[in-house]
């Protein structure tokens, strides 16, 4: 089973369409997809259709001990299930912060779920926080959204770093696949020069033994759509609502590069070796 981590600390870069439109991508593809939302502003949810209150099962049961994954876990599809967020998965932040091993919970809960699933897929929040370190110590890749303009290639960087100091200290299996290009306008000469650079830099990694030494910059270019900002009021992912539209091509054609990828996961005993390790990480934690 494949687990993604859709994270950028910046946010408006296409972050949260590009996790629901992979994950349906992926879905339409004959994939079994499962899109886990770990932002409280719960967009990926909204998008979805999926409007929680307060007494509805979320996420933020399940990581604070009172849910399964399987009780907050909704079909939206023929093979896509969301576990949706809420408001309240803010105070999570606060609540698991005194918990022993609260940067693995979300790995422990999908390692007790016993519903199968091809590929997960995890929306992060725009910050550095436990939300953000479950979903990196659960993951197996991390996929980087990030739009063509100087400031964007300045996070860049920073990512990186959080990434490799995750994957050193609490998940070693991790290692970032990819970077999509999102709100693409390839018409700028400075989006043109942002993905060379960026590419210069992937070449010039490979077979260092990084993290990110078989990241790749994808070739689908997610362009600049009205389909795309229109989706979310509806309720519904770009191939329900315009199944013909550039976006919706667009990110077909990034689910097709994703399956290419065939980066999987380690087998199961690696990813406990990996909560071995982190658990004794636990008992003198250092500083992210």
């Amino acid at each position: 089973m494949r687990r993604i981590a859709i994270i950028n600390q910046k946010g408006g870069v296409g972050k949260t369409t590009t996790a629901v439109n992979l994950a349906s991508a992926l879905a339409e593809l004959g994939q079994r997809v499962m899109l886990i939302d770990l932002d409280p502003q719960a967009h990926a949810s909204l998008h979805l259709g999926l409007h929680l209150t307060a007494e509805d099962c979320s996420i933020y049961h399940a990581l604070t001990g009172t849910a399964r994954l399987a009780q907050a876990r909704q079909s939206v599809g023929e093979r896509l299930a969301v576990v949706p967020s809420h408001l309240d998965l803010a105070a999570a932040e606060m609540e698991l912060a005194g918990e022993v091993g609260r940067e693995i919970i979300l790995r422990e809960l999908l390692q007790q779920d016993t519903d199968e699933f091809d590929i997960v897929i995890l929306d992060c929040p725009p910050s550095l926080g436990v939300l953000t370190l479950n979903a990196l110590t659960t993951a197996g890749e991390v996929l980087l959204p990030m739009q063509a303009h100087f400031l964007s290639l300045h996070g860049f960087s920073k990512l990186l770093k959080t990434v490799e100091l995750v994957a050193r200290r609490l998940n070693p299996v991790l290692t970032l696949s990819g970077v999509v290009f999102c709100m693409y306008e390839g018409h700028t000469r400075l989006a043109q020069e942002v993905i060379a650079d960026v590419h210069t830099f992937f070449e010039a990694e490979r077979r260092k033994g990084t993290t990110w030494c078989d990241a790749v910059n994808f070739e689908t270019r997610i362009r600049r759509n009205i389909r795309l900002a229109e989706a979310p009021s509806h309720g519904q992912s770009i191939f329900q609502y315009a199944p013909q539209s550039h976006g919706a091509e667009d990110y077909r054609n990034l689910a097709l590069e994703v399956l290419e990828q065939q980066t999987m996961l380690p087998d199961e005993s690696n990813l406990e070796s990996a909560a071995t390790n982190t658990m004794e990480s636990v008992v003198q934690p250092h500083p992210l």
